[in-house]
């Protein structure tokens, strides 16, 4: 009789593709779900504990930060339960301690706790901390002891070397939430590594050998479950390379199948629009320019999609460069999408482009705007004309990626300021053309190495780092209102010096408007609001020393014809000084106007402030850039605004921002939502084993490119190209 047949359960097979609500149920598995988006055995692995606690180790209260959920070791020293004073009830206050410091745990009629918790006792802590009349403290924490009072826990041994044992033996702490506890996530764990079936290895057993690692199913068991130090740290090391592998795995796979479709070849034609183009230019291009056009040139005359990332300072001339591959593909009849983030920006473009072509060649190429917008004719003009294949050129923002939009001969995607755009965007683009189209990419904020493999290792990567000629400086200054608050009027008189000499300014507010508290909210006496452009705009305006300027705002609240005007109007001379929002971040192109001041420049990232920056400066006369701030000095906002003006280098700006940042942050995906993809490796840090990881997956790829050797890698790579990973992944 088998075991089934004796009347007991047979034994599921559990892998790491396998559903967590298959194992360890439905409540259990939405909870985690919702906390961490974790659905699979894999996911819950790969959700590694945050750092390693001892039960006879005590934590450090006086370094606890406000307002974060932590977990703590600690131990308790006293437990008050007292009535409450305005209503019916009692309070349960512990104390507990770490030798230095007190910190407070606060139930409410929830008497019991007086019972289970006694002085002496040890264990983690977990809650949010607040500051309760200058005292730290966790009001209804949950908690997790060590020995006695705890089921789940086993008692210290009463033998001396193995409690000792017990009392170091590291304790896994995981990143938690206030709603699923740190151990409670350790006891999910502990279930899944028992009842997991022996786990393939990714890593080719050569390269395991080679590197001394770990089995992957070992790591994970020693990540999880330690013994000593040495173990959690093998682990992670092999964990780390083993992660770095598979990326890098996945993005060789991806550049592979990009490469294996098939593509018209877009050769420019003797005497055609580029020829022309190139005859009438007005100046020469940089050896980065002519550089970085001859791989564009080589790539999309082949039958393979280019895939392309031209990364290049502000001011560097990235767009004439696409645009001399955009008369490419129009040479050989084809049509270029030019995908731009903002209407302010787009409505720019066309004007640039049309005015570089000159009369002749717009008449020929008719390029064409499509926002979402425009006027209702307007837009059906525009539509006609891109079916048609009338416009070879045809510029917009995301109302290009709508259902009505329709190629007649796609043959070029142009996507400007990658870092504002989903890969999900950029692909509905591309699937809008009959056969693969060829994809440049531009981003003007400098991408350090290892984040250009990591994030962009499916793309080639062209740098443009010189300026073109004529170029003056900015001179970059830091305005400290926390120490200096009487500044500010230095500020505006400054700027009315710059205005004296014929010139122009921007002026950029983290708000448009002064934040509306909703009914019943009470405003916080202590919180700084930003500056906004509304009373900005105003004070600027009954400022004597500028009572002569024109000054005017731009914002997204605004309308795209009064955008538009308003930039018109700005680019004119019509306009003195901008108050503006970062609508003007990217790609507005004013030669005449010289200054920039950021107000609250501490908000705004590294890249952010030095993408703003870079609107000024453009032309004959030289930059001013002034950086408001109000943040103490020392503090990590002020050394990001400190790091900014301490150099023009982009590229060195962007490592600094790498280092600067926090991890969970470094792909930029605060911006659009998504959690960070990456758990043990650290592009800050990691670059050469990323780049060594790399060598051997391109390796590996070129010897066995189905990566049937290695069925464990092939299935991990599968789940590193899932849709949503993959979209997690390129955001950034």
């Amino acid at each position: 009789m088998t075991d089934s047949e004796a009347g007991e359960t047979p034994r599921v097979s559990v892998t790491l593709d396998t559903k967590l609500q298959n194992v360890v149920g439905g409540k259990t598995a939405v909870a985690l779900g919702k906390a961490f988006g974790v659905e699979t055995v894999g996911d819950l692995l790969s959700h590694y504990p945050r750092r390693y606690a001892r039960r006879g180790e005590l934590s450090s209260i006086s370094l606890l930060p406000l307002d974060e959920n932590v977990t703590i070791v600690a131990e308790i020293r006293s437990i008050e339960e007292r009535p409450m004073k305005a209503r019916k009830g009692s309070i349960v206050e512990v104390k507990i301690s770490d030798g230095r410091g007190i910190l407070s745990l606060t139930w409410f009629n929830q008497s019991w706790r007086a019972k289970q918790l006694q002085p002496g006792m040890r264990g983690m802590f977990a809650g949010k901390v607040t500051d309760y009349r200058g005292h730290l403290q966790l009001t209804h924490p949950t908690y997790k002891l060590f020995g006695p009072g705890d089921d789940d826990e086993p008692e210290m041994p009463t033998d001396a070397a193995a409690a000792k044992l017990w009392i170091e033996q590291p304790v896994a702490i995981y990143p938690a939430t206030n709603t699923v506890a740190s151990w409670q996530i350790a006891k999910t764990v502990e279930l899944l590594l028992d009842s997991l079936d022996s786990v393939p290895d990714p890593l080719p057993a050569e390269l395991r050998g080679e590197r001394g690692l770990l089995p992957h199913g070992r790591a994970l068991e020693l990540i999880h479950r330690p013994e000593v130090d040495s173990d959690w740290r093998r682990a992670r090391d092999t964990l780390r390379f083993t992660e770095a592998f598979v990326l890098q795995s996945a993005l060789v796979q991806q550049r592979n199948a990009a490469r294996a479709q098939e593509a018209t070849a877009r050769v420019p034609a003797p005497g055609g629009f580029l020829d022309r183009f190139d005859a009438a230019l007005p100046f020469t291009l940089t050896d980065d320019q002519q550089s970085v056009a001859a791989e564009i040139a080589g790539d999309i005359a082949q039958t393979s999609p280019m895939n392309r990332l031209v990364q290049g300072e502000v001011g560097s001339g990235k767009t004439v460069v696409a645009l001399r591959a955009m008369l490419a593909v129009a040479d050989s009849g084809g049509q270029a999408a030019f995908l731009a983030p903002t209407e302010v920006l787009a409505a720019q473009h066309l004007r640039s482009i049309v005015r570089a072509l000159g009369p002749e060649l717009s008449v020929e190429l008719m390029p064409t705007l499509i926002t979402g917008q425009l006027p209702v004719a307007e837009r059906r003009k525009a539509l006609l004309r891109t079916v048609s294949g009338q416009a070879h050129i045809v510029i917009g923002t995301h109302a290009l990626l709508g259902e009505k939009v329709t190629f007649f001969d796609l043959g070029l995607v142009v996507v400007d300021e990658q870092h504002r755009f989903g890969v999900d965007q950029r692909e509905a683009l591309r699937l809008k053309g009959a056969v693969p189209p060829h994809v440049l990419v531009l981003t003007a904020t400098p991408i350090p190495r290892t984040v250009a493999m990591t994030v962009f290792g499916d793309l080639d990567v062209s740098t443009i780092a010189m300026l073109p000629e004529g170029r003056q400086g900015i001179e970059t200054f830091v305005v400290p209102l926390f120490e200096k608050p009487g500044w500010v009027s230095r500020v505006w008189s400054r700027l009315a010096e710059e205005l004296a000499l014929n010139r122009q300014a921007f002026v950029v507010c983290a708000a448009i408007a002064p934040k509306q508290l909703e009914e019943g909210e009470i405003a916080d006496p202590e919180a700084a609001a930003p500056a906004d452009v509304e009373t900005v705009l105003a004070e600027l305006r009954r400022n004597p020393v500028l009572a002569s300027a024109r000054i005017e705002p731009l914002h997204g609240r605004m309308t795209s014809e009064e955008k538009d005007q308003t930039m018109r109007s700005f680019a004119a001379g019509e306009i003195d000084v901008l108050v503006a929002t970062t609508v003007i971040e990217v790609g507005v192109d004013v030669p005449n106007a010289s200054a920039m001041v950021v107000m609250d420049a501490d908000r705004f990232g590294v890249s952010q402030l030095h993408q703003l920056r870079g609107r000024v400066g453009r032309g004959g006369v030289p930059g001013l850039c002034l950086l408001v701030t109000t943040a103490e000095a020392e503090s990590l906002a002020r050394e990001r605004v400190e790091a900014v003006a301490a150099t023009l280098d982009g590229f060195e700006l962007a490592q600094v921002d790498l280092e600067l940042r926090r991890e969970g942050d470094v792909l930029g995906l605060n911006q659009s939502g998504g959690r960070s993809s990456l758990r043990l490796l650290r592009v800050a840090t990691d670059g050469d084993l990323i780049g060594e990881a790399r060598g051997h997956a391109q390796r590996l790829s070129d010897r066995d490119p189905l990566l049937a050797t290695v069925p464990a890698l092939r299935e991990a790579v599968r789940r590193r190209l899932d849709d949503s990973e993959r979209a997690s992944l390129t955001k950034s």
